[in-house]
């Protein structure tokens, strides 16, 4: 019984671990990736084909 109790608290704080880890650590750098990659594409369309930006 004293086992099962120690087993769920072990599971509950690697849980925990794990939602940190993805909320603090994953999250934030998949947001970065993204913005960074949509913005090298936009650079790469525009050095390829469409030309540099006029007014």
């Amino acid at each position: 019984m004293e086992q099962d109790s120690q087993e769920v608290r072990a599971t509950r704080n690697q849980e925990r671990l794990a939602f940190l880890l993805v909320v603090a650590v994953i999250f934030p750098l998949l947001a970065i990736m993204i913005v960074a990659g949509y913005g090298f594409l936009v650079w790469m369309w525009q050095l390829l084909f469409a030309g540099p930006p006029t007014g």
